[in-house]
This record gives C-alpha cells, structure tokens and sequence, in this order.
C-alpha cells in the first residue's frame, strides 16, 4: 500500500537484492530457464531490485566437454531469449551465467538483463585449472576485453570495463564477476568498487568439500569490508552433476563485512533469499574511508577505465517493509557470544587506558565521587580493576559520597555498600551546608525557604561535589577519575567546568549509558569480583537513572532523567547514526521506527529484562529525535570540545575533539531540523 514516502526503502538510500538458487539439472537448458524464470517472479513479487543466479546456470556448471556442443549453445541463447523476454515486466535486474561464443571463442558469462533489455555481458576472467577444475579446456578469458556482443537480439556492452548504474536511484551501481576472479589476490571487484559499485556480485558454480562454505563466508566478508561495499555470492545447488563433486547451493549477502543473509544448503527446491542494502551508507563509509579513495588514485583511478551502463529503475516509493534487521542497541550486539567479546573488550580498553594513564601520572591515589548511580559505579569498578592489575591495594582508591538536597537513602546505600564490597577507602562529606551558603551568597529563593528548584540550583551542587573532587585529590595526591559517559556527552547532560563535564581522566567517556549496563551485568555473568560485589551491583542496575539534584514531587516520584531528555535506548540510537554514519535525520528516524516500533520483534540482547523490552512508536520517535538534533548540534559542544583525556571505546565513535568528533562550538541545529520537518511525517 502506498504511504508517505518516509516508508519507503528506496527513500532512505536502500536497495533490495536476491540471491537465487535454482534447482540445477545437468544440461537440461528448457528447466533451468523455466526455473531461472520462476524465481525472477517470485524476486518480483518480493520486491527485489536486483537478483544474482548461479555461474553458467541456463546450462548447469558441470556438463564438461557438453560446453562446447553447439546444441548446448543454440539452446544457451534460446533460453536467454526466453528470460529476456520474461523480465519485460518484472521489477528486478536479473545477473545470469550463460557460455556465450563471440568471435570464435567461448566465454564463461555473467548477461545482466533488466525489462526486456540486456545491459551488458560480462565474462570471466580467471579460471581454475588445478584440482578437479578444467576450465581452460573450454572457456576464453575476458581480460582486457571491451565491446559489443550479439545476444537475445540485441547488441549489448561486453567486457570486463562495466559497471551498472540505476539512473533514478542514487548509488545502486553493481559490478559483477565470476566465482573464481574473487579467489584471486586481486579480484576483479575491487576495481570495480574503486570504480563506483556499491555492490558486487559473485555469479558462482563452486563445488562443496569441507570447510568450503567457511572459506566461501571468509572471502565475502572480507571483500566487502576492504571494499566498503555490499557482496552477493550465489553457487550451484544439488542439482548439478556429482559426476566427481558435490554442490551445496550456498548463497549470501554481506554489507561492510556483516552477514545479512544466508541460504540454506543442500536443499532440493529453488531458493531465494532478499536483504536490503544500504547503498548510500557504504556512499558515505566511502567518504570517510581516505585509503579507499587512496588505492584507486593508486590503481589509476579505474572509473576513467570502466564503461558505466545506465538504466532506469522506477524504483517508486511504496512501504515494501525492511528485510535487515536493525539492532535496538546498536553499541551492543544482540548475539550472547559478540556480546561476550565486546563487553570483554569494552571493559579491558577502560581498565588499560586507567591504568596507563595512573602509571604516567605517577599517582598513588584515584579520586571518584560515588552515588549509587550507574555512571559512577561502571567508573569505581574499572578502578578496583586497575589496582588489582597494579598489585596496589584497593584502599588507593579513594571513593566520596556527596549526599545533596535530593540524595536518595537507596542510592546512598548503595554507594557506601559498593565501596565498602570492594574495600575502597569511603568517606562521605555532607554537600549540602556549603551549598546552602552558597545559595544564600547568590541570594536564590531556595534560601529563603522557596521551592525554587532551577537550574543553577542543580548546578551549585554539581560544581560543589566537582570542586571537593579536585581539592581533595591535591590535598591526598591523587587525581580525579572522571565518571560521565558517552549519552551525556552527546546530550549536553553536565555541568560545564567545575562540574561533572571535568576530571583529570574520562574513563566513561567512550561508553554510552546503555552499554555501561551490559558492561556491569558483564563483571556479574563473568565473576570479575566477589558476590557481595555483585549483589550490590544488581541493586544498582535495578534503580531508575536520576541525577538526584530535585527533591521527590508531592507523589514521592523521584527526578528522573528519561523524564527530561528522552530514553537513553533512543537518545544513544541516534548518537550511533549521527556520529558513526552521519545519516540525515529522516533516515535515522525510520532506522529507529524499524528498531522499537515492535517489541516482540527481532532479537533483544542477553539480559534486557522483561520490563525494559517496549516499544516506541513514530511520533514518539520523532519528538525525541527533535530534542536530541537540538541538544546535540546547538546546544552542547562547546563542552565536548573541552572535554578531558578518556579511552575510545566503540567503533561507533566517540565525542573527543581530539579523535572522531569535530565540530564548531558555535554550530546550529537548522539543517538536521529543516530535513527532520521536510521528510518525517507528524
């Protein structure tokens, strides 16, 4: 059903491909055709712009010297005729191996077809001839090859200098090549990457012994992340001959090194499988990626080598749904084992950059201010850490507790039970006659006994906890450990200078809120410390997040944080899409709506518990995504950009000024709201 355009996949960069597994027969050419055809219309009807079949699928790879027969190949252009002429209605641009003769040789082809049309015919380059492979026996190479070839009645492009580029669809541009030119140490799609396509695709016969389809994964995987692209592989299925092999008929779909899809194997039936690519994301990795666009100046820049086909697309705007999974968290996988490796990581770069920095410093002590928040404790626990790994005592840490106006006995608690769980020298220094002296130096209302709870009273007690920090750390030789986190960094949510924004390390600052509790559920599930440890960390994870600076409202609620600046779930989404991919603010919105519209939808990762799985609809989305474009572009940089020294974390970007976020301190918001208002609907 037609919706507004923000529905739409092919609005937001996003291009649909299948990869087909055709039940092969053994030279059967009117079968394979029939089944060649079959699957484009189930393609079609699943909305695929573009399909890949298997190497030499009309004949079957696996007829030997039958290649050479001319039955075999009147009947080869015969099907091709049939297909042609079948793809006259359908949506999708079809890549099919066939053996096609041109001037009295034979090669090993690649024919992309799209409406009745053939765009280009592309023949292999390289060919096994080692092991059970005798491919030179029958097939020319297409090395160097540019022209034209007679095919379906047409003329069509022929050579191994195409590329192909849907003309009303920005950054669809695919480059094929053969099963074994991707084996080789340069394969032919890195050239044609170099030369613009974001999609590279593998029309493959490719026999199955073991380990192969680990190796065949390997070799996608890695093609694509080098290349900064997306690389479909599509092999022969059971049906060809087992004269002297097997097939298994395995097909996949990665993007920049990820695996979006994968068929079965050894089934009998036909197959296909559909992702969608987001071809304007691996534009933009190109733009941020200099050694891509070093090695083509390298490689002579090959754009100016490779002819570039045009075709129209008509892609239209219409919702066909979204066949990607897009993470909820995307700083935290959804998987228990990446989980396991990433937290592993996470929490290993923090305690080393700790570490290293204390060693530098020549300091005995670390200060920390401890509130019972999550913040504070992920920044406690990396530091008890460190001194296990200096073989120091954990007394060195030196941890304060600063009750204020609207401290929580329950997070108090919980801070003196963590430090006192972890042997850390606690003390507590009551914040609140100094900043009652304070107000009342100002003259503010709340020291005249009036509820007045605004800003500045917020911050006196902000810059008051700070400024006994710094002090305390020179009077006792220590330094400062930094306790706020990448989410508040992003937002804005500090207080400028003597204030929360400053320490003498930022251990957190390369952590989002969300995943700091999976880093601390992590130390549980992995034993880092002791059960009375783990206990009290529990009880903390339990709490809602509040900055504790408002006394509780006539109903008891206590401040909350989510309340005022959106859910972290949401608020770090977003920071995820801005900084690591810079998407414009419609595509991050309907990237989100895709995430948490559903809650039983898509994977949750390992222990988000039941009453943190909800979900988010549009317009809540969109309010938020508001806020966020406000905060984060107008209304917050000029505190990144004095910010302190702090470990990054996550390839998906940290906030130093110093490394992955640069911007003017004095920017505005205009452009990300005007696109926000143009392009998601209310």
């Amino acid at each position: 059903m037609a919706k507004h355009r923000f529905h739409s996949i092919h609005a937001h960069g996003m291009v649909r491909v299948g990869a087909c597994t055709p039940s092969a027969s053994a030279g059967d050419i009117a079968a394979n055709t029939a089944s060649h055809i079959a699957l484009a219309k189930q393609g079609d009807a699943a909305g695929a712009d573009l399909l890949l079949f298997p190497e030499l699928g009309i004949t079957g790879y696996a007829i030997d010297d039958l290649h050479l027969q001319d039955a075999v190949l009147r009947a080869t252009r015969q099907g091709l005729a049939e297909l042609v002429a079948a793809s006259a209605k359908l949506k999708p641009v079809l890549l099919v191996g066939a053996a096609l003769e041109r001037n009295g040789r034979l090669y090993n082809c690649a024919v992309v077809i799209a409406r009745g049309r053939v765009l280009g015919v592309v023949p292999k380059s390289y060919f096994p001839n080692y092991r059970e492979y005798y491919e030179k026996r029958w097939f020319a190479s297409g090395i160097g090859l540019s022209g034209t070839i007679d095919v379906a009645g047409q003329t069509a492009p022929f050579g191994t200098d195409l590329i192909f580029a849907a003309s009303d669809l920005p950054d669809f541009v695919f480059h094929a090549e053969i099963c074994e030119d991707f084996w080789g140490p340069l394969p032919p799609s890195t050239f044609g990457a170099m030369a613009g396509a974001t999609i590279l695709c593998n029309l493959s016969a490719s026999n199955i012994v073991i380990g192969k389809a680990r190796e065949r994964a390997m070799l996608c995987a890695a093609q694509s992340a080098r290349t900064a692209s997306a690389y479909i592989f599509s092999a022969s299925g059971p049906g060809e001959s087992t004269t002297d092999l097997a097939w298994d008929g395995q097909s996949l779909i990665y993007e920049l090194g990820e695996l979006l899809a994968a068929s079965g194997r050894f089934d009998l039936e036909d197959e296909l499988i559909t992702a969608d690519i987001d071809v304007a994301r691996l534009r933009q990795e190109r733009m941020r990626f200099g050694t891509f666009n070093d090695n083509a100046a390298a490689a002579g820049h090959p754009e100016q080598r490779f002819r570039r086909i045009a075709f129209d697309h008509q892609p239209g705007h219409d919702d066909i749904g979204l066949h990607r999974a897009i993470r909820r968290f995307p700083f935290v996988p959804d998987t228990p084992e990446k989980l396991d490796e990433d937290c592993y990581e996470a929490f290993n770069i923090q305690v080393e950059g700790l570490r290293k920095r204390m060693v530098s410093t020549g300091g005995s002590k670390l200060v920390i201010g401890v509130s019972g928040g999550l913040d504070s404790t992920h920044a406690l626990i990396v530091a008890a850490k460190v001194m296990d790994r200096l073989g120091k005592p954990r007394s060195d840490i030196l941890g304060f507790t600063m009750p204020g106006f609207a401290t929580g006995e329950g997070s108090k608690g919980n801070a003196w039970a963590l430090m006192k769980a972890l042997g850390i020298t606690a003390e507590e220094i009551d914040i609140r006659p100094a900043a009652r002296q304070m107000l009342t130096d100002m003259g503010h209302p709340y020291a005249d006994g009036e509820p007045v709870y605004d800003v500045t009273f917020e911050n006196v007690q902000a810059g008051l906890r700070t400024d006994y920090l710094f002090r305390l750390a020179n009077q006792r030789g220590g330094f400062v450990i930094g306790t706020g986190d990448l989410s508040e960094l992003a937002l804005g949510w500090c207080t400028y200078g003597v204030g929360d924004q400053m320490s003498h390390y930022a251990v957190n600052a390369g952590v989002p809120k969300t995943l700091i509790q999976f880093l601390i559920r992590w130390c549980i599930a992995t034993n880092q410390f002791d059960a009375e440890t783990d206990a009290v960390l529990d009880a903390i994870l339990a709490q809602e997040i509040s900055p504790e600076l408002v006394p509780a409202d006539a109903s008891g609620a206590m401040q909350s944080t989510e309340a005022k600046i959106g859910p972290y779930a949401l608020n770090d989404f977003f920071v995820h899409y801005v900084v690591r991919h810079g998407l414009a603010p419609s595509k991050i919105a309907f990237l989100a709506w895709q995430a948490w519209k559903d809650a039983d939808a898509g994977e949750w990762p390992l222990g988000v518990p039941p009453h943190q799985r909800v979900a988010y609809d549009l317009p809540t989305i969109r309010h938020w995504l508001e806020k966020f474009l406000i905060r984060f572009f107008a209304q917050s940089q000029f505190k990144r950009s004095a910010i302190p020294n702090g470990p990054k974390v996550s390839a998906g970007g940290a906030l130093s000024p110093r490394g992955d976020w640069r911007a003017p301190s004095d920017g505005v918001a205009g452009p990300w709201l005007d696109e926000l208002e143009a392009n998601v609907p209310r």
